[in-house]
């Protein structure tokens, strides 16, 4: 089988020392396997992404000495492929729409509303509301959110309780899928349409990715993924999920604390080789 892998970052702000580990290690591993290594710039969030913050990464990765495939695919230019699995999920009755707030349901979750983890307001398992009610709101033009029903789901033949993936690195082996550790997750909202998980599992297919090299946070979204591949009947990459780059203070680099940045290093004058090595990457 070939390899095929790739580096999905969100241009929200400047990519770190952690992004560069996650980024050097899928890199690392399609060149030890003659494989192939994709850039795709998930930027389905319109809010959050700039322009300016797609030129700093696209800058810092070749500053690093990474290349890759041409063309680099932008989620944005792709949203009718997501908006279509979106409707295809509609049409087999597993989403419902939910009219609460972020704020409504960090309260519910006893969260401060102040993090910009999406897992914070994802354990939400209310289910869709009474017909009526949800008439009325729809009448009164309320934003809603579409959410994948976990109840739904399960209940579809097959169910999701023989779901599983094969991982190569965190415990490696066969894993099973558990979706419920994540409740019922938003997938699409009013708006803006599909959002970035249901883009992420639609173009892993697309792209022929057969190997998904991230960091080991993320495995829980792999459970709602594997389920979504299931729905959708796309195929399931193989997954490693990477340990952790830790900082001084033994916590995970993050674009919200203010992590030094790549370019911060740049302007330092901080060498390539210097932080490839200080990396693990010599």
């Amino acid at each position: 089988m070939s390899f095929v892998t790739r580096f999905a970052p969100s241009p929200t702000g400047l990519l770190h020392r952690g992004h560069a580990f996650s980024a050097l290690t899928a890199w690392t591993a399609a060149r030890e396997t003659s494989g192939r290594f994709l850039l795709r710039i998930e930027d389905t969030d319109f809010t959050r992404c700039r322009p300016e913050y797609e030129t700093a990464l696209l800058e810092d990765l070749t500053w690093l000495g990474l290349d890759w495939e041409e063309p680099v695919r932008r989620q944005s230019d792709h949203r009718a492929a997501y908006d279509l699995a979106l409707e295809r999920l509609r049409g087999q009755g597993v989403l419902y729409r939910c009219f609460r707030t972020r704020k409504e349901l960090m309260a519910l979750a006893g969260v401060a509303p102040h993090g910009d983890d999406p897992a914070d307001a994802q354990a939400f398992a209310g289910g869709p509301l009474d017909p009526g009610e949800e008439a009325e709101r729809l009448a009164a033009g309320q934003p809603f959110a579409w959410r994948l029903s976990l109840a739904a789901a399960r209940a579809r033949p097959g169910g999701f309780e023989a779901l599983t993936w094969v991982e190569e690195t965190a415990d490696p082996g066969t894993r099973t899928a558990r979706p419920e550790a994540l409740g019922d997750m938003v997938l699409g909202r009013k708006d803006i349409g599909a959002g970035y998980v249901i883009a992420s599992v639609v173009d892993d297919a697309l792209q022929g990715v057969t190997h998904v090299v991230r960091g080991e946070d993320l495995i829980p979204a792999t459970s709602v993924q594997r389920l979504l591949q299931a729905l959708l009947d796309l195929p399931t990459p193989v997954y490693r999920h990477h340990p952790l780059l830790l900082g001084p203070d033994g916590k995970r680099y993050a674009k919200r604390d203010g992590s030094v940045t790549i370019m911060a290093l740049r302007e330092a004058g901080v060498t390539p080789q210097e932080l490839r090595a200080e990396l693990g990457f010599a």
